[in-house]
């Protein structure tokens, strides 16, 4: 009985790794898009934030993505393309906002305590939703076919978890490193100081190149999530575009190949989030909501972000 059950559990566990394995370039992303959330509060509420965060993502996968993609993958295979189109229209949204931050254009309404703490968690909690949507999506597509429901649910459930602990305690790290300089700065060993004061003053450039790669991810998987599933619904022009780009760089190597892809993939993202950051700027004001941009400073809702 113990034997079979460890075989049943090894056998998820190594279904787990394999299906997910194609799905390690969105986590890499999700690792690099989040940290930007947790800048501009207070050290001592990084922690709980990123708490916050990480039971945010735990609900999204398994209250909201793993039911829905089970239920539609039986039901309704065919929307799916549609929720990921969707998805990641609102990441190049996302992006377009930060570049245009990038340019000096900043929202004016600043907002202090725990009221913008929320805003912020809520934030990257949305934005998680769409890349751990990505992220289960990508692993069920490459699970074995003819697998049971409790086995597939099974399989899922590992990777949720999996994901959750690896980004998230990435990102535990990074925004708590600078506290672990100032520790080591306090050493008695010399060395140790030496390093540790390398550290803190190392993190003000390791989290801007974090905000760029960040923005740089959330343009690249919005835009490739546009133009791979806009194919899975007719238009197959733009797929067809990223496949022979890849084709074209193949070649080449692998390596240029894959930047190529995801360069095309960026631009498209980038363009398509300024067209709707324009659209939702134009209904704003058919509404009577004038937009505050204001040049300089830092974004309140997200530093960084």
């Amino acid at each position: 009985m113990s034997v079979g059950l460890l075989a049943v559990v090894d056998d998820i566990l190594s279904a787990a790794l394999k299906a997910s394995a194609k799905s390690a370039g969105v986590v890499i992303d999700d690792a690099a898009v989040t940290p930007q959330y947790v800048q501009g509060i207070s050290p001592a509420r990084e922690l709980p934030v990123v708490m916050k965060i990480t039971l945010g993502s735990l609900v999204n996968k398994f209250v909201i993505i793993i039911p829905i993609a089970l239920l539609l993958t039986a039901f309704a295979p065919w929307v799916l393309p549609y929720l990921l189109i969707l998805g990641g229209t609102y990441l190049c949204f996302e992006g377009a906002e930060k570049v245009l931050e990038w340019f000096g254009f900043h929202h004016g309404h600043v907002e202090e305590g725990a009221r913008n703490e929320n805003k912020l968690v809520w934030g990257a909690i949305r934005t998680d939703l769409i890349l751990s949507t990505e992220i289960m999506l990508i692993s069920l597509s490459n699970l074995e076919a003819g697998l049971g429901i409790w086995t597939t649910l099974a399989i899922l459930a590992v990777i949720a978890l999996m994901m959750t602990v690896i980004v998230y305690g990435a990102v535990a790290l990074l925004v708590k490193i600078d506290d672990i300089g100032l520790k080591m700065a306090k050493n008695d060993s010399r060395r140790v100081r030496h390093t540790g004061t390398r550290i803190v003053r190392s993190m003000p450039a390791v989290f801007r190149v974090i905000s760029v790669v960040g923005t740089v991810a959330m343009l690249w998987v919005g835009g490739h999530l546009l133009l791979a599933n806009l194919g899975e619904v007719g238009l197959v022009f733009f797929s067809d575009m990223l496949h022979e780009i890849h084709s074209l760089l193949a070649p080449l190597g692998a390596v240029l190949a894959w930047i190529g892809e995801t360069f095309v993939s960026a631009v498209a993202g980038l363009v398509v989030g300024l067209v709707v950051v324009g659209v939702v700027l134009l209904i704003g004001r058919m509404l009577g909501k004038e937009p505050s941009f204001t040049e300089g400073g830092e974004s309140p809702q997200k530093v960084a972000a």
